[in-house]
């Protein structure tokens, strides 16, 4: 069965958003490398990667149900932040809004009784639970730590560790 028009015009959209946020991570982890920070630039990097491999998943899905996938430009990330706390409240902020958007796809997956879609989905709610959870984590220890160097540089050291 072909997928319906609305729900491949919504996961190209959430598909093309994924993308935005790789592009957001990777700036972040560029960031951290420039401010010898190796072990938060390793964690954005690897969240990076997680946000492309998500906009794949979204992709393969498309093109087995039969649907195309529609590539769209990617906004330019911010470069700068004032602080360490600032950059990882971005990336919870962002999130936040991801988990919004799936939440709407699957809405939109029920109301047009699209089970394969709404099946598929489960599995971005479930990491969308583990990403929310990681980021607020790395924002309250921030908001611990403060201004604290020695506290930063054990922060970055363990965001180092990452798999």
């Amino acid at each position: 069965m072909m997928i319906k028009p609305k729900i491949e015009k919504a996961l190209n959209k959430q598909a093309n958003g994924e993308l935005n946020a790789f592009y957001s991570y990777l700036s972040m982890s560029a960031y951290f490398e420039s401010l010898y920070m190796p072990g938060c630039a390793h964690w954005f990097k690897v969240q990076s990667n997680e946000e492309f491999n998500h906009a794949m998943k979204l992709n393969e899905y498309l093109i087995a149900r039969g649907g195309k996938v529609v590539l769209t430009a990617l906004e330019a990330p911010k470069t700068q932040w004032k602080s360490f706390l600032s950059i990882f409240e971005e990336a919870y902020e962002q999130e936040l809004n991801v988990s919004a958007q799936i939440n709407d796809l699957m809405d939109l997956a029920r109301s047009e009784h699209d089970h394969a879609t709404e099946i598929m989905l489960q599995w971005f709610v479930t990491e969308q639970v583990e990403e929310e959870d990681t980021a607020n984590s790395n924002v309250e220890r921030l908001k611990l730590i403060k201004n604290y160097t020695e506290g930063i540089v054990a922060f970055d050291r363990e965001l180092g560790q990452r798999k």
